[in-house]
């Protein structure tokens, strides 16, 4: 990965933009893009479309969501104290002690989750995780009226975490769930922009994905798209803790390569021909099974209009929906190569019907 690359990564991951909030990451998306892209849209969603080679034949959509988990903000009490609903799936166990960032009307105002110390609990307290309901946020108001002059009921939030850099090309920070994704869609987008493909290319920023994949159902809706690809996270099971999931979920390691689905929503002769460029082009790939709906941009992609072909493809990940998500840059890196060949090698006519 190029430094500028990285930096755009980095940019891209220090959005505030919970489900329904996204317009940083649509500001740093759609502000990239238009360095190559032909055309650059957003929606009233929010989703942004950046398309290349328009005319082209087939239509390919590739979908990654921008939008990551956080809380809103639902109440103001008299001393000032900012009580919290989340946004998204939350482990109760995550938030508590954590520093915030709240995008408001005047800019991010900084704060503190807090809770009960666990000295002055009651005993059966100390013994169970305590529940979302229990925590709230400390800005340093002293009163309603002086919090009320830096945050409004309905402002979001998310856990105030940048990217840190370790060791053997890794990553760390909060929103890799899907930043990673929307990443890699833009830059195979930036990939096909310097060949000459003969599709029309859809690379598109999805919005809400954490609340019901919203984003990309209608996105896909306005495209038509006749082949999609949703790119995600998935779960890596190369850590401690994991032997069992493997069992269920497959063995998937952090630079490994990206992880290509095979299951009832992907179709066939898309996975096949994945499976295939990826060889062509040595692209080292990890498949794992899904035997039911993938809960990923994939299915509203899959069941669009009259129906479209469809795979997933991912990113490994470590420790979803915490402040501490770990990637591997050679997956970005490869993914993104992954799509841009698999896109260049898709040909007008070709049928995706597998039988």
């Amino acid at each position: 990965m190029d430094a500028h690359s990285l930096d755009f990564l980095k940019r891209l991951m220090g959005a505030i933009s919970p489900s329904g909030h996204e317009l940083d990451a649509v500001r740093v998306f759609r502000d990239e893009a238009r360095q190559f892209a032909a055309d650059v849209r957003t929606d009233v969603h929010g989703n942004t479309d950046v398309v290349i080679n328009p005319g082209g034949s087939p239509r390919v959509m590739l979908a990654g969501h921008y939008d990551e988990i956080g809380f809103i903000v639902t109440y103001i009490d008299p001393k000032g104290f900012l009580w919290i609903s989340p946004i998204g799936g939350w482990d109760e166990q995550i938030p508590q002690g954590q520093r915030v960032s709240i995008r408001t009307a005047q800019g991010v105002v900084p704060g503190i989750i807090g809770k009960v110390p666990i000295h002055v609990q009651k005993k059966e307290a100390r013994s169970r995780v305590t529940p979302l309901t229990d925590l709230w946020v400390d800005i340093g108001a002293r009163t309603a009226r002086e919090a009320e002059k830096l945050v409004a009921v309905g402002d979001p939030m998310v856990i105030d975490q940048g990217v840190v850099e370790l060791p053997n090309g890794r990553l760390a920070g909060r929103a890799f769930d899907n930043r990673a994704g929307a990443f890699v869609v833009l830059e195979a987008a930036r990939l096909l922009a310097q060949l000459n493909p003969a599709a029309e290319i859809h690379a598109v920023g999805t919005v809400q994905e954490e609340i019901g994949s919203r984003g990309a159902t209608t996105s896909a809706f306005g495209i038509a798209p006749e082949v999609g690809i949703a790119v995600d996270v998935t779960f890596a099971t190369d850590h401690p803790m994991m032997d069992d999931t493997q069992k269920h979920r497959g063995k998937v390691a952090l630079g490994r390569g990206p992880v290509i689905s095979r299951g009832a929503n992907v179709n066939p002769a898309l996975f096949s021909h994945l499976v295939a460029v990826a060889a062509a082009q040595k692209i080292p790939v990890q498949i794992v099974a899904e035997g039911r709906a993938t809960a990923t941009d994939a299915d509203p992609i899959q069941i669009s209009r009259a129906g479209v072909a469809t795979a997933l493809v991912s990113i490994p990940l470590r420790y979803m929906h915490t402040p501490g998500e770990i990637v591997d840059i050679k997956d970005l890196s490869g993914l993104a190569r992954l799509l841009a060949q698999a896109v260049l090698a898709m040909k007008p006519g070709q049928s995706w019907i597998p039988f």
